[in-house]
C-alpha cells in the first residue's frame, strides 16, 4: 500500500508534465503586421477604426492545424513604431488603448500603454490576457485605437502595428 502512497504523486507530475510538454508541442506564433497612415491630428481626436487581415489560416495551414482545431489564443506582444516621417516619435502620444473586434458587439481591450516615454519611436503596450480565439479565427478584424494625445500636428504619419499572437491548437 506505502508503494502505491508513494507512486501515486509520482504518476501525477508525470501527466501533468506531459500535458505541458503535449501543449508546448501544439504552441505556435501568429504574427500580424499592419500599417496605417494617420492624418494630422488634433486634441482628442477619433480616429476610425483599422481593417486588419490576419492571413491566420496560412500560419494554421503551415503549423499542420486549422481554425476549428484552435484551442486558445492570447496576445503576446504588441509594438507601434512611427515610420514615417522620418524623425517622428510618439510624444504627441500620453496615453493608448488598442480595442479589437469582428463585430460591433464583440470589441474588447487588446492593449493599453497608460504612460507613454518621451522621444521613443516604438512603444510596447501591455497586452490584456482575453482569450482572442474568435478574432484570430476569423479573416479580419478591426482595430480601434482611443488615445489621449497632446498638441496639433498638421502632418500626416505612418504608424505600423507588430503584433504576436500565442496559439495553442489540436494537430489535424
Amino acid at each position: 500500500m506505502k508503494k502505491i502512497l508513494l507512486f501515486a504523486p509520482l504518476v501525477l507530475l508525470l501527466a501533468f508534465m506531459g500535458c505541458k510538454k503535449i501543449d508546448q508541442l501544439l504552441t505556435f506564433n501568429v504574427d500580424v503586421t499592419q500599417s496605417v497612415v494617420i492624418p494630422g491630428y488634433l486634441v482628442g481626436a477619433q480616429l476610425p477604426p483599422v481593417k486588419v487581415t490576419t492571413k491566420s489560416e496560412d500560419s494554421f495551414r503551415n503549423n499542420k492545424t486549422t481554425r476549428d482545431k484552435v484551442k486558445n489564443v492570447l496576445l503576446d506582444k504588441l509594438t507601434l513604431t512611427v515610420t514615417n516621417p522620418a524623425g517622428t516619435n510618439f510624444n504627441f502620444l500620453d496615453r493608448i488603448e488598442l480595442y479589437i473586434n469582428t463585430t460591433p458587439n464583440n470589441k474588447i481591450l487588446l492593449a493599453k500603454l497608460y504612460t507613454v516615454p518621451r522621444g521613443m519611436t516604438t512603444i510596447t503596450l501591455e497586452p490584456t490576457t482575453a482569450k482572442l480565439d474568435e478574432y484570430l479565427k476569423s479573416d479580419t478584424y478591426d482595430l480601434t485605437a482611443v488615445a489621449t494625445v497632446n498638441g496639433f500636428n498638421p502632418d500626416d504619419f505612418t504608424v505600423r502595428s507588430d503584433a504576436t499572437f500565442k496559439v495553442t491548437a489540436n494537430p489535424l
